[in-house]
């Protein structure tokens, strides 16, 4: 089912922290990307050009704009004669959405700056993913490993390297709703999650960062593995019909 999915936009703040860029085609498609990262719109839900014209108070031409931005980071796609829509990434995004990380946050680990707040920080996140894990809470376990991929690139001080990781981050939320149906994705990686602050704590870098790319390569893994379980289904039962 397509869902509108403006309404939870009705009170986006546009004010001190984003009054300079408010009304914008970037600062539209930052709180969409936003809102994306953050699970409130899911992969499939219509993006509508009226109610979020009005919901943000933009014209429909700024509105177009912060689209073709999103559409050319695959988190949105256009369907002629149909509208805008979440995206769905398939195979293809998932090997450049890990590209992309597998040059980031193992160096970021490697080289960033690790102060005792930074620590504190991701201590804070990965005790809250435990606390997800340990009640079975699936969306709580993806916000706080977004939360902590966010801070491990955070390490470079980089803000253009922080913006492409937003990006990232957006179109991985979109990739977690492929592993629906396999609830326990996020809960073996908490482990690997800790072990990773671990490292950094005690100042091995080195292990940090080759077991970062590890960790990478092992979700890489199991998400084209689930994704073409799921393309086998579905040829399955179209030739059962």
């Amino acid at each position: 089912m397509v869902l509108e999915a403006a309404a939870e936009l009705d009170n986006e703040p546009t004010g001190s922290g984003s009054a300079e860029h408010a009304h914008t085609a970037a600062w539209i498609a930052t709180v969409l990307r936003g809102r994306i990262a953050a699970g409130e719109l899911t992969p499939g839900s219509k993006l509508s050009e009226q109610s979020l014209s009005t919901a943000l108070g933009v014209s429909r031409n700024t509105l177009r704009e912060a689209f073709s931005t999103l559409a050319g980071e695959s988190i949105v796609t256009r369907i002629p004669n149909r509208g805008v829509f979440v995206a769905s990434p398939g195979a293809e995004e998932v090997r450049e959405i890990y590209r992309v990380r597998r040059m980031i946050e193992p160096a970021a680990a490697l080289w960033g700056e690790v102060t005792p707040e930074v620590l504190e920080n991701m201590g804070a996140i990965v005790r809250r993913a435990q606390a997800a894990r340990d009640a079975g809470s699936v969306p709580d376990m993806a916000d706080a490993n977004q939360a902590l991929h966010s801070a491990v690139v955070g390490l470079t001080g980089s803000e253009s390297l922080r913006t492409l990781m937003d990006r990232v981050l957006a179109e991985m939320r979109l990739v977690f709703y492929a592993m629906a149906s396999a609830p326990d994705f996020h809960s073996h990686y908490v482990d690997r999650n800790v072990q990773l602050v671990e490292r950094l704590r005690a100042g091995q870098r080195d292990e940090a960062a080759a077991g970062l790319r590890a960790y990478l390569d092992s979700a890489e893994a199991e998400l084209l593995g689930h994704l073409a379980d799921e393309a086998s289904q579905d040829v399955t039962s179209q030739g059962t019909r």
